[in-house]
């Protein structure tokens, strides 16, 4: 649960707002309309917080009317009935391929200046998994933290080699080892909890992030659980999004479900950010579309033969590159069907609306 219904009110600073959102609104909507920041989501209705206080207002029926697809995290505006009026446009928005086979993409969080993206330091530790992750956040467009729990049961030798391997991705990524249930997480984290800063914390059931949430609150608010001893694998505990107000006007924190399927899609631009090193080197190969498999003068393999890169980042790389390709395609042909059918539809409807007026 988000601390909304707390009686302490919120300053709009403390929210979240600046001069992004500000600059957004006209002089009349300034005096006219409340804004309103999202702090969880239900199938029916929205939680808010505004600087009167907690908020709750039904959740839009058709998503598709003035771009209304609301997520945790949205900026709103309200009129005097609290009616939404309109969503401010994101500083930030994390997307995903929904589970299954839904051809759609699902919206995660929004508005978020810094992604922790959480792993710990056992079996869960998953190079793999996080350039996943480094590509979600820089699609995204916020900062990544990869922060590295359970520092507390392994040893300095077997920290530093996870760190190692991270820096070994890009050496100027920040990553943070800690133990969740310290007090001095809230000291090591302090750079990126300063007030109305928005964290968002992603990562693999179990990992860790309610506990850290726990600790960054001062409080049990999230429900956790133990690892299981066989296989250092966490039990899924958070089942919701939801905005927490950190204590002592130290930011706010976004906790997530740990994700068990990941898909990208539309993040041409993650990828890129993520695997500059491979671009990089791309552009050094023979031929403009070397695919860096067996094709003479490519670059690419060229630095893994000089122990430059791993085999291992190549794969990954091009695996992430593949899905992406794979799944922007669908959703394209999903929304090409999508307005075909609407436009259909409006024919229909003004064939019926002639008729009738005969």
């Amino acid at each position: 649960m988000s601390n909304f219904h707390s009686t302490k009110v919120f300053s709009l600073a403390e929210l979240g707002w600046n001069n992004r959102f500000q600059q957004q609104l006209t002089l009349d909507e300034w005096q006219t309309y409340m804004p309103a920041r999202v702090v969880a989501q239900h199938k029916t209705e929205l939680q808010l917080l505004t600087q009167q206080g907690p908020l709750t207002i039904k959740a839009p029926i058709d998503s598709t009317v003035h771009d209304t697809r609301l997520t945790v995290g949205d900026w709103l505006l309200l009129d005097s009935q609290h009616n939404l009026y309109r969503r401010l446009s994101r500083s930030s928005v994390f997307r995903r391929k929904a589970v299954g086979g839904k051809l759609e993409q699902q919206l995660i969080a929004a508005n978020v200046d810094t992604v922790l993206i959480v792993s710990s330091l056992n079996d869960d530790f998953n190079l793999n998994r996080l350039e996943r992750y480094l590509v979600l956040a820089h699609e995204a467009g916020a900062e990544p933290v990869v922060v590295l729990t359970k520092a507390d049961l392994c040893t300095t030798q077997q920290k530093q080699q996870c760190i190692a391997q991270l820096h070994s991705l890009n050496n100027l990524l920040m990553v943070v080892a800690l133990n969740a249930l310290d007090a001095e997480v809230k000291q090591q984290l302090a750079p990126w909890c300063k007030i109305g800063q928005t964290l968002a914390l992603l990562g693999s059931s179990g990992v860790g992030k309610s506990t850290l949430v726990n600790t960054l609150l001062g409080e049990n608010s999230q429900q956790t659980q133990t690892i299981r001893e066989d296989d250092s694998k966490g039990h899924h505990t958070t089942t919701g999004r939801s905005l927490h107000i950190l204590p002592g006007q130290t930011g706010i924190v976004l906790d997530t479900p740990g994700m068990r399927e990941l898909q990208l899609a539309n993040s041409e631009q993650g990828i890129a950010e993520t695997f500059r090193d491979i671009l990089q080197l791309a552009n050094q190969c023979k031929f403009s579309d070397c695919k860096h498999d067996n094709e003479p003068g490519c670059a690419v393999q060229l630095a893994i033969e000089q122990g430059e890169l791993t085999s291992r980042r190549l794969s990954s790389y091009l695996k992430l590159q593949r899905e992406d390709v794979i799944n922007s395609a669908t959703l394209a042909q999903r929304r090409s069907q999508d307005r075909k059918r609407e436009k259909f539809y409006r024919s229909v409807q003004s064939d019926m609306k002639r008729l009738k007026n005969r």
